[in-house]
């Protein structure tokens, strides 16, 4: 049973003026966001606490959100940094053996606003089609402020992302039976990233994102991670700058969405904006040094442009299948490589966790060499 049709009226407002009545869960209230959608058919967990998501109105594309409830375990974040969430048809009554409460609950406990019973088809084809654009979400009567509204929506734009969800100090986590130490940035990471690198035996230094190159290197780690996050990647120019720095260090390092994204920057390549994203648990991308095609979940609005790689720096290992966007560098200059989507997703799939391991060989390989 969902609350169809019923309840307190919410609404949706894009830049281009349309709206989108429908009826309020989770907290009530006005937010402003750029809005998105995300096509995974489960997951909806960790999409709420992906902090990648900052600064966005989530659109949900399949039809059905919260019939498994929540559970503390399946958390991606502390929290919820999403500005609003937007959903066909809400489920009230969830039934799984795992769930610990509802979404309506866990939504109302993080002040998200949340909206239901509109149609979210013609939502997402007008994303897919004119590419995505800011938006308000809120429980207000939205016809007696619409211009106001309007002026605020064109006004709204993502800045400071990574430091908005990045910590603060600097966090140890520790193996069952320790051999490696890697140091994780924290960009606004995913627990699963920890969880992967625990489970393979590294001991895990989170570090806040504005740490610098030879605080880094005074911890002597045997790895570094560099996690996703959110925003443009080109305005975090001190954290490009730091990366560059700790490139000469030759220390094995494995970056993940943002991650993959600052390194290339930090190595002379250059970042865009797409037109509407990957988000979702269903992209095809091609491992072209293995010549295979693996399903990967993926969150970002940025891609790398490959051609602008320096061919003496680096490769493009990976290519997205639908539209041939850049999804993976391997390094020449450095034991380092990257990929823009979610090996560690722990919404599924898990096709590409062998990247974790990849990682761990070539720890593994340096300190061989040594």
């Amino acid at each position: 049973m969902s609350l169809f049709n019923v309840g307190k009226k919410a609404y949706l407002m894009l830049a281009n003026g349309k709206i989108f009545e429908g009826y309020s869960f989770g907290a009530e209230g006005t937010s402003f966001g750029e809005t998105v959608f995300a096509t995974s058919m489960t997951g909806y967990q960790e999409t709420l606490t992906d902090p990648s998501y900052f600064g966005q109105i989530v659109t949900q594309t399949f039809p059905l959100i919260g019939n498994y409830g929540v559970n503390d375990e399946d958390f991606e974040s502390k929290g919820s940094y999403v500005s609003g969430y937007v959903v066909r048809e809400w489920c009230n009554t969830p039934s799984n053996f795992r769930m610990q409460g509802d979404i309506d609950t866990f939504l109302k406990k993080h002040g998200i606003i949340g909206i239901h019973s509109i149609d979210t088809r013609s939502l997402t084809r007008i994303i897919r089609e004119t590419g995505v654009m800011n938006g308000v979400i809120t429980t207000e009567n939205i016809y007696e402020k619409k211009d106001e509204f309007l002026k605020k929506i064109k006004e709204f734009s993502i800045v400071n992302a990574v430091k908005s969800v990045t910590c603060n100090e600097t966090h140890k986590f520790a193996a069952e039976n320790p051999k490696y130490e890697v140091v994780l940035f924290d960009f606004g990471y995913k627990y699963n990233i920890r969880r992967e690198l625990l489970k393979r035996g590294c001991n895990v230094t989170v570090v806040p994102a504005g740490i610098s190159a030879k605080e880094v290197a005074a911890l002597n780690p045997d790895g570094i991670m560099l996690s996703n996050g959110p925003g443009d990647p080109a305005e975090n120019t001190e954290i490009i700058k730091t990366l560059k720095e700790l490139m000469a260090y030759q220390i094995p390092t494995f970056g993940i969405c943002l991650g993959h994204q600052l390194l290339a920057l930090a190595n002379g390549a250059r970042t865009e904006k797409l037109k509407y994203g990957h988000r979702g648990a269903n992209q095809p991308v091609v491992d072209i040094d293995r010549d295979r095609t693996y399903v990967t979940s993926q969150n970002h609005g940025y891609a790398v442009v490959g051609d602008t790689l320096p061919a003496e720096v680096g490769h493009v290992s990976h290519k997205n299948a639908n539209d041939g966007t850049c999804e993976g560098v391997r390094y020449k200059n450095a034991p380092a490589f990257t990929v823009q989507f979610h090996p560690e997703a722990h919404g599924g799939p898990l096709d590409t966790a062998y990247l974790f391991d990849e990682f761990i060989s070539l720890i593994e390989k340096h300190k061989e060499d040594k």
